[in-house]
């Protein structure tokens, strides 16, 4: 059984907003800039992605982002990493807000085809 004081991972962050009316695509675009340059390139990031909640018309989305552990998220992110992070020009774009972590560790498997111009490797695989 697992420690539930330690975090082995891999640990998602799954940060959800509550679109505004007109919001749902500046986010998404924000996204795809903004919220990519926060965890790209960072210590122990493995990754993001992000989208729309289904059906049509549902403002909810979603940036989620893969880290090798929780120590990984913690060094990000600072002392407030239980807390969600809005960069700059997200305020006027949100009407409500929050910010999961999953440990993963207990089972993972990705098969993604064909998931658009990012798409890559699945977490854990060689990097060509």
């Amino acid at each position: 059984m697992t420690n539930p004081t330690t975090s082995p991972g891999p640990i998602l962050r799954i940060f959800e907003v509550q679109a505004t009316p007109d919001g749902v695509e500046t986010l998404l675009e924000n996204f795809a800039t903004t919220s990519a340059a926060v965890v790209d390139g960072q210590p122990g990031n493995q990754g993001y992605f992000f989208g729309r909640c289904v059906p049509d018309g549902d403002r909810r989305v979603l940036f989620v982002s893969l880290w090798a552990d929780l120590e990984s998220v913690k060094a990000r992110f600072g002392d407030d990493w239980e807390q969600a992070y809005l960069p700059p020009g997200y305020d006027d774009l949100v009407e409500r807000c929050s910010i999961r972590h999953v440990d993963t560790g207990a089972g993972w498997h990705v098969a993604v085809e064909g998931a658009g111009s990012g798409a890559g490797p699945a977490p854990g695989t060689d990097r060509e």
